[in-house]
């Protein structure tokens, strides 16, 4: 099987969307003549018109609220903002608008809306440009939220996003872009709601999403060389939540860490590990445990933005420490 990066993957699945439907259409800044800060729709102004690759004003707000309005009425959006730090300043048009519509008349009204949302550590971006902001998301009912963690999952998950009816918080880590990995040429899917068990174990459950699942499996394959047997579970879709392979995994292995690079405090692996203490306690022989970035504002230094989200080493930390 042929391989491509992350973002090759995600500029395919937009592309091959926009053939298939003509009602997506793409909007964001320097989407059109620039092909979008990190390239992924270069060409595809020439291709499909000024009429469905449209080039923004840098307004946030404006942009995703007009992109609100066209779902509302039919079209299928696909929103880029430039880095997912910029989200608060559209927050009335996602979690008062597009989250709410369809509840509030009664199923009449849909928002089939993509928002992808480039974001994570280890760019030196500093502390507006390298944020993970999916707790934010996730707490808001009507967005579902998608953060996919290798390109196959990338495309398949994002072809399966544009297709939904309700609207969807498309989280791509940056540093992932690069990453490289099998992807079929024929068409595939993969449904939101379903994690993916990426490593077989017996010992100790992670459970990861994003960028951390590369590390969670580097930290797999040390713990193995230490005897040490550790399941990785990629969540992929945040919400929906697929409680099923997570229940399933804890009451095999009875030991789990949950990481993220989000800052500790208020994040999602504390949602995670809440539910498990609630719904899959008997099953524990230890506490649920977080690895988790820490709760500063993310430095420019190199040294200090390293030592401020989790690398392989602390989630191994991690994970002796619910086993010992």
């Amino acid at each position: 099987m042929r391989e491509i990066n992350y973002g090759q993957a995600i500029s395919e699945a937009m592309h091959e969307e926009m053939v298939r439907d003509g009602s997506v259409i793409i909007l964001g800044e320097d989407m059109g003549v620039m092909g979008s800060v990190f390239g992924l729709t270069k060409g595809f102004m020439d291709e499909f018109g000024a009429h469905r690759v449209i080039d923004t004003p840098i307004s946030e707000a404006g942009f995703t609220g007009m992109a609100v309005g066209a779902a509302m009425r039919g079209l299928r959006p696909i929103v880029e903002l430039m880095y997912v730090d910029f989200a608060p300043i559209c927050l009335d048009p996602i979690v008062n608008q597009a989250a709410k519509m369809r509840y509030m008349t009664g199923g009449q009204v849909k928002v089939p809306l993509v928002i992808r949302a480039p974001g994570g550590a280890g760019r030196r971006n500093a502390g507006q440009h390298s944020q993970s902001l999916e707790a934010l998301f996730t707490h808001i009912p009507g967005l579902k939220v998608v953060a996919p963690a290798t390109p196959y999952d990338a495309k398949g998950l994002l072809k399966s996003a544009i297709r939904e009816d309700d609207p969807v918080m498309f989280l791509e880590h940056k540093i992932l872009y690069a990453q490289k990995g099998e992807v079929p040429e024929t068409e595939y899917l993969i449904p939101l709601g379903k994690a993916d068990v990426k490593r077989q174990g017996k010992d100790v459950t992670i459970i990861a999403y994003s960028r951390q699942v590369v590390f969670a499996l580097e930290a797999a394959k040390e713990l193995a060389a230490q005897g040490i047997e550790a399941e990785v579970i990629d969540l992929r879709t945040l919400v929906p939540l697929d409680w099923e392979t997570i229940e399933t995994s804890v009451k095999k292995t009875h030991r789990v860490v949950v990481v993220q690079e989000a800052v500790k405090r208020g994040g999602y692996a504390g949602e995670i590990a809440t539910q498990i203490m609630e719904n899959a306690f008997d099953e524990l022989d230890a506490p649920v445990k977080r690895v988790a970035g820490l709760n500063v504002v993310l430095p420019f230094s190199p040294a200090l933005e390293d030592a401020a989200y989790p690398s392989a080493k602390d989630i191994v930390a991690g994970v002796r420490d619910v086993v010992k």
